[in-house]
């Protein structure tokens, strides 16, 4: 090896023992379709191979990518020396937009950049994008691990990633083509606040002198503020998933609530000349929200559903043919398979003329 490289900051043997580190975790992501092995230039995924056909001629098969990163999460992350959850919030963030589309994620390309080469961090980070990538049936098939010394602070780094998926074209949610007045809106809980909306909780965490290790009483449980600020984003793929197999109900568009909140990502599915009413008393909000929201004193009450996603993660817009009492048993239904809660939030109704904003938050919690 090279001791002159080793010299300007770059260990390469410390990257060989990574790559090493990380087969195992690689290999236990596989899927149907996945060709090659962990080390080539590209990563290489078959859609034959995947069980995908065309009945119609390749137009009838749509890919579906997404990419994202995690944010100044990174930083609580970092100063708790905890970053074995990180990489499932950087899955999450990629395939729950993929997610939004009605595409079926099929595999996953990471990005970790660093100031000094660690295996064992590199190791954590990327056993948390295993993690996420098992949980949403998607194949890690390659990555990128780039050391700059002098770029990044030793012991800091940035994470990225990579989604693609795929759906039949009859398959694909049509929000704009498919919404209409009297559709309804089924809301799906966070785990947290998710990967948006760190840079005030950060804000809000030094001006306060908040204690990252510390137990508080507001937050109602005996998990640290650490800990309830690293809980890692919630995959609706097993949800979306439960919906098809369960259910009848007809998917028209979806949301993933991310940076922006529910005004500015619900709005992004709902077409000209409609509105989303959304019933912002439908579903409780845990201590940890309201607790940020009264650090921040924000000025108006709607403001934190701006910034947070104020306990709703995924939103599906469904038809409104179906009756309230099916609705309803869906809900619980789906709550009962998945382990947390789902409900119907509100609905589409028409909005003639024009229209500033596409998204009404109804009776806002002060």
């Amino acid at each position: 090896m090279s001791e002159k490289y080793r010299e300007a900051g770059v260990d390469l043997e410390a990257a060989t023992e990574s790559v090493s580190r990380l087969v195992p975790l690689v290999k236990r992501t596989h899927r149907a379709g996945v060709l090659g092995n962990l080390g080539g230039f590209g990563g290489l995924f078959s859609l034959r191979d995947a069980g995908f056909t065309s009945e119609g001629g390749p137009e009838e098969l749509i890919l579906v990518s997404g990419t994202d990163g995690v944010g100044t999460k990174l930083e609580l992350a970092i100063a708790q020396e905890k970053v074995d959850t990180i990489g499932i919030d950087c899955v999450a963030m990629c395939v729950n937009d993929v997610l939004t589309t009605g595409a079926e994620p099929l595999f996953f390309l990471d990005y970790v950049a660093t100031g000094k080469l660690e295996p064992g961090q590199i190791e954590d980070i990327v056993a948390g994008v295993a993690q996420g990538c098992i949980e949403s049936n998607c194949a890690l098939i390659g990555g990128e691990t780039a050391e700059m010394p002098g770029f990044y602070p030793e012991g800091s780094f940035d994470i990225a990633g990579f989604c693609v998926g795929a759906a039949k074209r009859k398959n694909l949610f049509t929000p704009t083509e498919s919404i209409q007045a009297g559709d309804v809106l089924i809301g799906f809980a966070s785990s947290g606040v998710h990967s948006n909306g760190y840079s005030l909780v950060r804000k809000l965490v030094r001006d306060n002198n908040l204690d990252l290790s510390k137990q508080y009483e507001r937050l109602g449980d005996e998990k640290t503020l650490g800990e309830h600020l690293l809980e890692p984003t919630r995959l609706y793929v097993r949800a979306l998933s439960k919906v098809r197999e369960m259910s009848t109900l007809d998917i028209r568009g979806a949301a993933h609530i991310t940076g922006g909140g529910l005004p500015e990502n619900l709005a992004r599915v709902i077409p000209d000349g409609y509105m989303a009413k959304v019933n912002t008393r439908s579903w409780k909000r845990t201590p940890l929200f309201s607790w940020l929201e009264e650090l921040a004193a924000f000025d108006n009450p709607s403001e934190a559903y701006h910034v947070f996603n104020m306990g709703v993660g995924f939103v599906l817009v469904v038809s409104g043919e179906s009756s309230s009492d099916e609705l309803e048993r869906t809900c619980r239904e789906l709550e009962a398979e998945l382990g947390h809660a789902v409900w119907v939030m509100g609905e589409v109704v028409e909005q003639p003329g024009e229209v500033t904003a596409k998204v009404s938050l109804e009776s806002v919690q002060p």
